[in-house]
């Protein structure tokens, strides 16, 4: 039998050719799966509990813009030191909160006499 070898590609042709062409593969960063956008949006925007949302409202606490970006800002400095429960002091007021799942558990605007447990750091911004 007679083969044409011209036709075909040597080995060494073939592993050149899959060295210098770019691989067909998906950019990682630019294709993220439903759980982490999920996560990500979570992670970013701060949430308040029933309990923190009722001592907002019977305390007549009105918070700006701008002290909920330093409160949010507070709890990502907060994730990045490993804290799990952390102080948040945004101008007169406190926040304590549960930094895993960017929850504001509880507010307080009236510092006199002040008592905070279980808390394993503050921040203070």
């Amino acid at each position: 039998m007679n083969v044409n070898q011209s036709n075909y590609a040597s080995i060494e042709q073939i592993r050149d050719r899959m060295q210098t062409k770019p691989a067909k593969s998906r950019d990682a960063r630019a294709v993220k799966t439903f759980g982490e956008i999920f996560q990500n949006t979570a992670e970013e925007q701060i949430r308040f509990s029933k309990h923190a949302s009722k001592r907002l409202e019977t305390r007549n606490i009105d918070m700006s813009e701008e002290q909920r970006a330093r409160l949010q800002d507070a709890a990502s400095q907060a994730r990045e030191k490993g804290m799990r429960e952390s102080l948040v002091m945004v101008d007169d007021m406190a926040f304590i909160v549960n930094v895993k799942s960017n929850l504001v558990v509880t507010a307080v605007n009236d510092m006199d006499h002040a008592v905070f447990t279980n808390i394993d750091g503050a921040i203070i911004n």
